[in-house]
């Protein structure tokens, strides 16, 4: 078999990397909000925040679509500035944003968690201020379970194909990601080329976990 064209790889791989960037920063500091609210809207907003978790990915594509297309409320405000969204790689981005957000969030909160709270405290009566609290006690504490969050969160990035084939669509050389290139190659009978990118697919992902439970270690 001849090697195919390798740009789902790169897509894939760019699409990924910009998407777990984003969910990382967000899903850290999502968290951390998360972690001192206790007000009553709090199993709300929760369930809000990791419903991307239980929903089927072509919903979370539909409802991406609607809002982002060309008769949507936001699709509508990026076309009054010329932009266009849909049917990018950027589109691909947004998608793997979504889906992989809920994984972020639920590891670094539950990181955030097992901080015994009085260090926390202490350092305020210490005078230290909220953003030294974050940044030099709270996240290098929370840091193992973040990274295996944000190993977690790429791993399914990379993986995603419903809402990024509703979003993006399936454009060769442009938003085709590999999850892509395997169900057309399938679809089309090219069984070893379906092969070919799971097997990239299963490499990467393991290669991630295997470095996040070597850093733990």
């Amino acid at each position: 078999m001849s090697i195919p064209d390798l740009s789902p790889l790169w897509i894939s791989l760019k699409v990924s990397i910009v998407a777990t960037m984003i969910t990382l920063a967000i899903g850290t500091m999502v968290a951390y909000k998360m972690y001192y609210f206790r007000g009553k809207w709090r199993s709300l907003i929760e369930g809000f925040l990791i419903a991307p978790l239980i929903l089927p990915p072509t919903v979370i594509g539909f409802i991406l679509l609607i809002l982002l297309g060309k008769n949507g409320i936001l699709g509508q405000m990026l076309t009054q500035w010329n932009l266009r969204l849909v049917f990018t790689w950027y589109a691909a981005v947004l998608a793997a944003i979504v889906v992989s957000f809920p994984l972020m969030y639920r590891a670094a909160l539950g990181a955030f968690e097992q901080i015994d709270s009085l260090l926390l405290d202490a350092a305020r009566l210490e005078g230290a201020s909220e953003i030294s609290v974050f940044w030099y006690i709270a996240l290098p504490l929370a840091m193992p379970g973040i990274l295996a969050g944000t190993v977690l969160a790429f791993a399914r990035a990379l993986g995603e194909f419903g809402a990024t084939l509703m979003l993006a669509g399936n454009i060769p050389g442009q938003t085709q990601t590999m999850p892509m290139a395997i169900y057309f190659a399938v679809e089309a009978g090219a069984t070893q080329e379906g092969w070919f990118w799971t097997i990239i697919v299963i490499c990467i992902s393991l290669v991630g976990i295997t470095i996040v439970n070597y850093w733990k270690n």
